[in-house]
C-alpha cells in the first residue's frame, strides 16, 4: 500500500496555501484507496494536456509530473490569470506490497487514474501444515 509516514506533508500543505501563485503552482491533489485486489491513486489535473504527464516508478517511488501552459501566440490578449499555471509534481512512497510492474495509468476528464494490483506474495494464502500421524508411525498432511 502506500506509505503514510510523510512528516513534511502538512508543512507542504500549508506552504501551498501560503504561497502558492500563478508563477509557482500548486501541488497536484490526490485520492488513495484499495478495491479488492487493486491499488488506486486519483490525481486532479484539470487542463493539463495528456502528452504532458510523466509517471515513473523507481524502486518504490511513486513520481507523477504534468504541466499546464497558458494558451500563447500573437493574437492571445491574457485577460485574467487566477488558474496555476506550470509544472506540478507529486512523489509517492509505495509498499512493497504492490506490483508496480504491472501498474496502469488512464487520464480522463482531467482525472488521473493509476491502478496497481496487489502483489502475489501481499496475498492471503493458505499454508500447508504436517503433522505426526495418529499411530505415530508416520506424518500426514492438514491443510489449514
Amino acid at each position: 500500500m502506500l506509505m503514510r509516514t510523510d512528516p513534511f506533508r502538512e508543512i507542504d500543505r500549508l506552504a501551498e496555501q501560503l504561497f502558492s501563485t500563478a508563477t509557482r503552482p500548486a501541488v497536484m491533489h490526490l485520492d488513495a484507496y484499495r478495491d479488492g485486489e487493486w491499488f488506486y491513486a486519483v490525481f486532479d489535473l484539470p487542463g493539463v494536456d495528456p502528452d504532458s504527464i510523466d509517471c515513473t516508478v523507481e524502486r518504490n517511488v511513486l513520481t507523477v509530473r504534468a504541466q499546464r501552459r497558458r494558451p500563447t501566440g500573437e493574437s492571445v490578449e491574457l485577460v485574467a490569470a487566477e488558474r496555476p499555471m506550470g509544472t506540478f509534481s507529486r512523489q509517492l512512497f509505495l509498499g512493497d506490497t504492490l506490483d508496480t510492474d504491472r501498474l496502469e495509468a488512464g487520464y480522463d476528464n482531467g482525472v488521473l487514474t493509476l491502478r496497481i494490483p496487489i502483489a502475489e506474495r501481499a496475498k492471503p494464502r493458505r499454508i500447508s501444515v504436517t503433522a505426526a500421524h495418529p499411530d505415530g508411525n508416520g506424518r500426514r498432511e492438514i491443510n489449514a
